[in-house]
């Protein structure tokens, strides 16, 4: 079965390692359907019922975000907003469409790893500060894993670094 990667990052043309991952999970397209959230709704007038469809058709599902101010950007959220709906994501017997399926974020993070932890300058943990997503995602019943997390851009933006997060994410994703 193939894995449904909803992308959300506002400037793809800017980015390092989310523009990397996407040209390498393209490569795959009988593996992998990479869907763009910010290019196919750059008015940010979201499909529901497209969105609803393509999340039905798939049984993993990845979000793959750069982590913007603790969080995801802003079309994410609107995305979970506008899609996760009561009576098909949650809250009647015909709801729960996401339930069982396996649902993981794989998140690009700009500082090391120690400034997310107890004694880091953040004192959270990136589990932790996702909370949010897993939550949401165990209250629509959906199977979610723990996230892939790749830290240190801000530090090392060099061609190498991107390269070793490359067969990281693929393998996290295989595996999930």
């Amino acid at each position: 079965m193939k894995t449904l990667v909803i992308v959300t990052h506002p400037k793809m043309e800017e980015s390092l390692i989310n523009k990397r991952w996407v040209e390498e999970l393209k490569k795959f397209p009988e593996k992998y359907t990479v869907h763009q959230l910010y290019e196919n709704y750059p008015d940010e007038n979201i499909n529901v019922k497209k969105e609803q469809e393509l999340i039905e058709a798939y049984d993993k599902i990845i979000f793959q975000f750069p982590f913007y101010w603790f969080s995801s950007p802003p079309l994410l959220k609107k995305w979970l907003d506008e899609v996760l709906l009561h009576g098909w994501a949650y809250g009647s017997k015909s709801g729960f469409k996401v339930g069982g399926k396996k649902i993981a974020l794989a998140i690009s993070v700009g500082v090391d790893d120690g400034d997310y932890s107890a004694e880091g300058k953040y004192k959270y943990t990136m589990t932790e500060l996702a909370r949010p997503f897993e939550l949401t995602f165990e209250y629509i019943k959906a199977d979610y894993k723990d996230p892939f997390v790749y830290y240190g851009m801000e530090h090392d933006p060099s061609p190498e670094w991107i390269e070793k997060s490359v067969p990281q994410y693929l393998d996290f994703i295989d595996n999930l």
